[in-house]
């Protein structure tokens, strides 16, 4: 019989004592290809008289050793056992998939719904949306995912604080027990008044904390502030401020401000553009070294996210030790994102180059900036151009007069005076603080005017403002291009065949597979680059794969 064969490298042990008994071998590469897709099931590595051999066969002991020998066994990989299982325990989900909160509810509902269903956790993009529509979306939530896992934003909103500090008052009214806190640059009062709010013991005398919070980070000096114990001067005010009891601030200085953190890497939106092959073990070995010193009674959680778009680069972040990976860009592409169908479209034409950074809307003062498309659009060369006169001047009356007639005529389509009365309309509702502020000091009201091209570039892009798309403002990291270029050929190579589920599923079980052929290696053994294609299916085709009590 003409088996498969590959080289393989000289072992320093030679296999003894471990024999075949009764096995029908593979002999085609397709059909072992097909067996390490059976994740579910081991697969044997046999020496046969110089030849390498595979069966899914049962291998057993022998007291003699014979010609055929056990060289190696490729474990299963279930796609529930990648990532730390008592992560999913706490968190009520069956995997360690997690879908970020893209702002303006990018990450719509229908994306938290539809991932909440298929057991993964997904956040509600709340950033930038009025409190109206949060408290909307929260109660579509409760209603339609009574007792399955969701989550919500909280975004750091240092230019308006009074609003993260409403945010964090609805949530604890709308009994939200589950955020994603990003953008954070230091720890902030509302956001530990969140996370401590209910903190009590017991009957057992365990410390229970009803809320959670899940921190995205990309700097490791942030990072410790979130795997630390809240603040004692926060701690302090809340007490002062009769929020929480003694005890309870008692309770609190024995955990962690957030159990769990996701390692941001190069990602869309507010991002520090770090390598996730650094910034994922940067962030491990800080949990370590967190959990030796407080000793806190629920370990700490490490996840991946940023570039994370292809079966590899899943398994490449389960591979460094992630607890759970987070997915962002790709799902904005996808039918159950809160965007355009424009946007979609330009998004599964990105490629991995077409990405710029530009000022935060959010963070303009501070010269914070977002990681954007820059195809098809000029939002970004726009936006840096209204950073660098704000800069240079001290008051919109100074830019000089062509310049300025230029930004009203390309960038705002209107007079400054036109921009700013719309401005002070916004304000007048969501933060009055800001008109009062503007009206004394003339760089403020120049930066609110700028802010007004920068805020509502991304709600064109949401809207499908065909007449602005030259200023969307569309948050995406490399990701993009790297899924566009896995999915080119494939049904995913369409936005309509793009949904969160499919995309999840084919990451999660394309890692899987990715880890098992690994394992040739670790054997030694060499296999064509063929072998690792791993190629988009649809949900049935991975269903076929599995056992029939792991249907998805």
């Amino acid at each position: 019989m003409d088996y498969i064969s590959y080289k393989f490298s000289k072992f320093s042990h030679h296999p003894i004592g471990w024999c075949a008994e009764n096995i029908s071998y593979i002999e085609q590469e397709q059909d072992l290809r097909e067996a390490l897709y059976h994740i579910y099931d081991p697969l044997h590595i046999l020496h046969q008289q110089g030849a390498l051999l595979f069966s899914k066969d049962h291998v057993s002991l022998v007291a003699e050793p014979s010609a055929t020998a056990l060289m190696g066994t490729i474990p299963p990989c279930p796609l529930e056992n990648m990532g730390n299982q008592d992560f999913c325990g706490d968190h009520h989900i069956r995997y360690a998939y997690v879908s970020g909160s893209m702002a303006n509810g990018i990450a719509s509902a229908e994306i938290v719904e539809t991932l909440g269903r298929n057991g993964m956790l997904g956040f509600f993009g709340a950033a930038g949306l009025s409190l109206e529509k949060v408290e909307q979306a929260i109660a579509r939530l409760s209603s339609s995912l009574r007792g399955k896992p969701y989550g919500f934003n909280l975004i750091h909103s240092p230019s308006e604080p009074e609003l993260e500090s409403a945010v964090v008052d609805l949530y604890l009214r709308r009994h939200v027990q589950l955020l994603e806190a990003s953008a954070y640059l230091g720890l902030t009062l509302p956001l530990v008044r969140y996370r401590v709010h209910g903190i009590q013991r017991n009957e057992q005398g365990q410390i229970i904390t009803p809320n959670r919070v899940i921190a995205k980070v990309s700097r490791v000096e942030v990072a410790a502030q979130f795997f630390a114990p809240p603040p004692e001067k926060f701690l302090n005010e809340l007490v002062n401020r009769k929020e929480i009891t003694a005890e309870q601030a008692q309770l609190a200085r024995s955990i962690p401000v957030a159990q769990d953190l996701t390692a941001e890497a190069d990602s869309g939106g507010h991002t520090d553009n770090r390598p996730a092959i650094v910034i994922t073990p940067l962030m491990l070995s800080l949990r370590d070294q967190m959990q030796r010193q407080y000793g806190y009674a629920q370990p700490l959680r490490v996840g991946a996210a940023g570039g994370i778009a292809t079966p590899a680069s899943a398994a490449a972040a389960f591979s460094m030790g992630a607890d759970y990976i987070l997915t962002g860009s790709v799902n904005q592409s996808c039918c159950e994102s809160g965007t355009s169908d424009l946007v979609r479209d330009m998004l599964a034409q990105a490629e991995q180059a077409d990405m710029a950074m530009a000022p935060a809307a959010d963070m303009f003062e501070l010269g914070v900036k977002v990681q954007v498309l820059k195809r098809g659009t000029m939002f970004a060369m726009r936006a840096a151009r209204l950073y660098d006169l704000y800069r240079a001047y001290n008051s919109i009356e100074e830019i000089p007069r062509a310049e300025l007639t230029k930004i009203e005529k390309q960038f705002f389509k209107a007079s400054h005076q036109e921009i700013w009365e719309q401005t002070k309309k916004y304000f007048a509702t969501r933060d009055s603080f800001q008109i009062e502020q503007a009206e004394k000091d003339h760089k403020h009201k120049m930066a609110l005017i700028f802010r007004w091209y920068l805020g509502l570039s991304s709600s064109w892009a949401t809207c499908g403002d065909e007449s602005r798309k030259i200023d969307y403002q569309i948050w995406c990291g490399p990701a993009m291009g790297a899924f566009n270029q896995w999915s080119k050929g494939s049904f995913l190579a369409s936005p309509a065949n793009r949904h969160v589920d499919t995309i999840a599923f084919n990451l999660l079980f394309g890692a899987a597979v990715i880890l098992r052929m690994n394992c040739l290696r670790y054997y030694g053994i060499q296999v064509p680059s063929s072998l690792y294609a791993f190629s988009p299916l649809d949900r049935n085709k991975i269903e076929n794969y599995l056992h029939k009590d792991d249907k998805l």
